[in-house]
């Protein structure tokens, strides 16, 4: 399992537009994001609730996607960035 979780809505244009920029990352940079669909999965929802204390301000203060948490600093990162800030981020967190 990965130590980074990308929580995403399926129909979520921001999450569709980071979703290259994940792959590229495990592809090139070998840092592995599990993803998490939390719009039509209700288990991974609460879960991604059950974090809400350090996802929501990460999103400006509401749970939001795409939302990327890390289970090994407990830290998160939210909403449509570059790949240099996601990698920079993940590298630091996984």
């Amino acid at each position: 399992m990965s130590g980074i979780i990308m929580y995403h809505g399926a129909e979520c244009p921001h999450c569709r537009a980071m979703m290259p920029l994940v792959d590229k990352l495990r592809d090139e940079d070998n840092i592995d994001i599990e993803k998490k669909e939390v719009w039509h999965n209700q288990a991974n929802a609460d879960e991604m609730r059950s974090h809400q204390d350090i996802i929501a301000p990460a999103c400006g203060g509401d749970l939001g996607v795409p939302g990327f948490y890390s289970t090994t600093t407990n830290e998160a990162l939210c909403g449509e960035i570059s790949y240099e800030k996601l990698k920079e981020w993940a590298a630091a967190n996984k």
